[in-house]
């Protein structure tokens, strides 16, 4: 019986990167955007939260954007 080399066929997600002049000074990705409001609004963290800001820090990225003078 022949074995065939089996593909990876995991989907990359798309990577956004989202420009917002005056949101933030530096680039803050969507996971630490909501662990941030979380840690705001008195939330506690589970063990599972870093991972899955980690996760949603490489789909959506906000960057500062060209001020307009």
């Amino acid at each position: 019986m022949e074995t065939k080399d089996k593909k990876d066929t995991r989907i990359e997600p798309p990577r956004y990167r989202v420009r917002v002049p005056g949101f933030t000074g530096e680039e803050v990705g969507l996971g630490d955007v909501i662990a941030r409001v979380t840690r705001a609004v008195a939330i506690r963290p589970c063990g599972g939260c870093a991972r899955r800001a980690a996760s949603v820090n490489q789909w959506v990225r906000f960057s500062p954007g060209a001020r307009h003078k």
